[in-house]
């Protein structure tokens, strides 16, 4: 094959243009690169995995031969992040291109751990773990809302322990990765899923424990953000007790497992039953302690004389009263009889007083004919009629005028 530039009159052989690409890759030698393993398979010895780039979607495959894989000095595995040594290569047979890795190793976890420490200080300076955001998780949720791997112990820990504490209680599952890298998109669209359903009251996130690198999910800041923007409580049961995501400082709340999620969430139906109980027992105790009381109380005061005896304050007050009445009367009478006193002197008084008393001596009252009393005689010229008033009638008589005589 020549160097010459292809053209449509003198195009390269296909032969040549793998030789060239061979040649181009061949060139780039071997590097050190970092990423997550998302698939790792072991035939025959030899391992075919792929590696994936930590931060954007970009994704090569590599072979591991069993020769360079016996001098490994630890295992790796799905979802670990590790730095490897790899040579591109090109297959001109076949016209595919392979990753060659000649080391392979963890990434420190000494790096891990701090890049971990940072994201914690810049997520708590933004008030995302203060305890002021955590909500109260309901009493009794009507519907649990879980996000777990499909199929996993997690799930199945979460709802058996659940169901045996309340045998009604409902779940809403999403089933997401929780190793590797479909994690992160997953679980944050399976929060946002359950956090949109009004029906859903709170929210289990669940793993079945893991080493640090496959919990690192849950440590990503997307995951983290889409918990904290949740409306739904959020209780993080994410590995064993040693094991703390960032997930957890986010949650409302952390649980050191997922069967403690459940026992967390959900109340104990016996627990409960026995609560009621002992409380029925307490008021029934109080109430007849109340109503003993009452009946020692009734009891003394139906004991005193005055209510063992009912005709004892009759008898005791009779002859009182019979001393009462007749004082009454006997105070009554002379009060009648002063005021009959009283009034025969108003009435001499009032008789002594009369025009009626006056007549009665020989004394006439005349009245002119406008029925005045007559007082002069000037007032009755002659021939003026008088009516006269004795002390047994009246009768009428013609005046003669002043200084006549009879």
């Amino acid at each position: 094959m020549t160097d010459a530039p292809s053209t449509r009159e003198n195009p390269w052989p296909v032969a040549g243009l793998s030789q060239k690409l061979r040649d181009y890759i061949d060139r780039l030698g071997s590097v050190w690169v970092e990423g997550e393993v998302t698939q790792w398979g072991v035939s025959n010895g030899n391992v075919y995995g792929k590696l994936k780039d930590l931060s954007v979607d970009a994704t090569v495959s590599f072979t591991v031969w069993s020769s360079v894989r016996s001098r490994f000095d630890s295992d790796f595995r799905q979802g670990d992040r590790v730095i490897a040594l790899i040579k591109p290569s090109w297959w001109v047979k076949g016209g595919s291109l392979s990753m060659q890795v000649f080391e392979m190793r963890h990434v420190g976890l000494g790096d891990l751990l701090e890049r971990l420490e940072k994201l914690r200080k810049q997520l708590a300076g933004e008030g995302l773990f203060d305890v002021s955001r955590k909500r109260r998780l309901p009493f009794l949720p009507g519907r649990i809302g879980l996000v777990t791997g499909k199929d996993s112990d997690a799930e199945k820990d979460v709802i058996r322990n659940a169901q045996l504490r309340w045998p009604a209680v409902e779940f809403r599952v999403e089933h997401a990765a929780v190793q590797g890298d479909r994690t992160v998109a997953e679980v944050v669209a399976a929060i946002e899923r359950l956090d949109a359903d009004p029906e859903v009251d709170v929210i289990i996130v669940a793993r079945g424990g893991g080493d640090f690198q496959n919990l690192l999910g849950f440590s990503d800041e997307r995951v983290v953000r889409a918990a904290a923007a949740a409306t739904t409580p959020i209780v993080s049961a994410i590995g064993h007790e040693a094991d703390r995501p960032l997930l957890d400082e986010v949650a409302d709340l952390r649980a050191s497992t997922p069967t403690d999620a459940a026992k967390r969430v959900v109340p104990d139906v016996a627990e409960e039953l026995s609560r009621v109980q002992q409380a029925r027992a307490r008021l029934g105790m109080r109430l007849t302690g109340l109503i003993s009381t009452e009946i020692d109380r009734v009891g003394q005061l139906r004991s005193r004389p005055v209510l063992a005896q009912r005709d004892w304050i009759v008898d005791s007050r009779a002859e009182e009263i019979t001393r009462w009445v007749a004082r009454g009367t006997d105070l009554v009478d002379r009060i009648l009889e002063r005021a009959h006193a009283a009034t025969g002197e108003l009435r001499t008084q009032l008789r002594a007083l009369s025009p009626q008393a006056t007549l009665d001596r020989g004394y006439a009252i005349a009245q002119l004919p406008d029925g005045h009393v007559l007082r002069d005689p000037v007032d009755a010229p002659e021939a003026t009629e008088l009516v006269l008033t004795v002390a047994a009638g009246t009768l009428t008589t013609v005046s003669r005028g002043p200084g006549a005589s009879k």
